[in-house]
């Protein structure tokens, strides 16, 4: 039979994810590798949900989301960063930020438009601009100063007369980034020059570090008119599972993404919608209490990886660390990181799979920190047989 897969899709075979966690599983191996964590959100967020279930809760639900959620989210954007967006028609429900961001590109990128990402990128970014006949333009984030950055002037340099939008994700994963409104400001000087629209992935917004701060692309002048930002609860209430997000954006923007989405799941799950809701109207304590947990499990899985052998870079924000292997001797992340299981007993994401110049990234492998202290303990631990 001959591949009946369309052309633009064959680069794409099983995630990366996918094949670490099944190697994690045939192997025993501790999975530090995908980003989910050990624990659940807070209980009477879970409580809202099961109890939304019972009391029936299990139709369909409004295609833009329920009210009470959209009104939630608007309120959040308001609050925390002074963004005001009209709950019936510049906020709508996703299925989760995955979704919002898929439907998101599918709608505002024609066949051959360019969209420009920062590599290394959440490995949707790249399959959703190619489903949509669109052609993506890395832009590399490479370490500076104990951190992942850009050069304004690489940035400046892949925008091209057929740039339609630029992908922004901070707090950054893969990297652990949180852009500083300087770089901010750099990509938003890039949109407004060139009339681009900015796509911003914001699901760790909650979960920035030290005295990191997330700031919003819509904030910078002359852009919230040109910004569609997703989130979801995911990352913030421990719910990974529940794929619950939303889009903000100006009403033409929205009416956009709806466009499409409607015709991709229709619908998000009505309990998760109601809990979700609840969850930001009154439960952001735990979220911070869960910022300050996961910033000690930072230091701690750092310190281990650090005994190790390995060189590290300090997230300042999201789930993720980034470890230099060469200082163990080692100069091929995926190699490495299909053998640690075998080796250490711990799996982790090789980070060059997230790059279009893969060389960039073929000495960093990613490890989670969103678990239990006693799985770090015990990762690290295993992972100091490399030395």
């Amino acid at each position: 039979m001959s591949e009946p897969l369309v052309e633009r899709m064959r680069e794409f075979g099983e995630t990366i994810f996918a094949e670490m966690s099944a190697l994690a599983v045939r192997t025993g191996a501790i999975n530090l590798g995908q980003g989910f964590p050990d624990g659940s959100g807070p209980e009477a967020v879970l409580d809202t949900a099961v109890e939304a279930i019972r009391t029936g809760a299990n139709q369909y639900p409004p295609g833009p989301g329920l009210p009470e959620l959209r009104e939630a989210v608007a309120a959040q954007r308001l609050a925390r960063y002074g963004l005001a967006y009209d709950p019936a028609t510049e906020v709508f429900v996703t299925v989760g930020a995955t979704e919002g961001i898929a439907a998101s590109v599918l709608a505002l990128a024609e066949p051959g438009d360019e969209v420009i990402v920062f590599e290394p990128y959440y490995d949707s970014y790249a399959a959703v601009i190619a489903l949509a006949g669109a052609v993506r333009r890395p832009v590399t984030l490479r370490p500076v100063e104990g951190r992942f950055t850009f050069d304004a002037d690489d940035l400046r340099a892949a925008v091209g007369p057929r740039t339609k939008a630029i992908l922004v994700n901070s707090p950054h994963n893969p990297a652990g980034t949180v852009f500083t409104r300087a770089e901010l400001e750099t990509i938003a000087g890039v949109c407004r020059e060139h009339d681009l629209v900015a796509i911003t992935d914001e699901v760790y917004e909650y979960l920035t570090f030290d005295d990191a701060e997330h700031i919003p692309l819509a904030t910078l002048d002359g852009m919230r008119e040109r910004t569609v930002s997703v989130s979801s609860v995911g990352k913030s209430f421990s719910v990974t599972g529940w794929k619950t997000g939303w889009v903000t954006a100006p009403a033409p923007y929205v009416r956009a993404v709806q466009t499409v989405k409607q015709f991709l799941t229709y619908a998000v799950s009505a309990p998760y919608q109601q809990a979700t809701a609840y969850g930001l109207t009154h439960e952001l304590a735990w979220v911070e209490e869960l910022r300050k947990s996961l910033q000690a499990k930072r230091d701690r899985l750092i310190t281990g990886l650090e005994a190790a052998g390995f060189a590290t870079y300090r997230p300042q924000g999201t789930y993720f660390v980034q470890a230099d292997i060469r200082p163990l001797g080692f100069t091929d992340g995926m190699e490495l990181a299909r053998a640690l299981p075998e080796k250490a007993g711990v799996v982790a994401i090789p980070t060059q799979v997230f790059y279009d110049h893969a060389e960039a990234g073929a000495h960093f492998v990613r490890f989670a920190f969103c678990k239990k202290d006693e799985v770090i303990d015990e990762a690290v631990e295993r992972l100091a047989r490399l030395r």
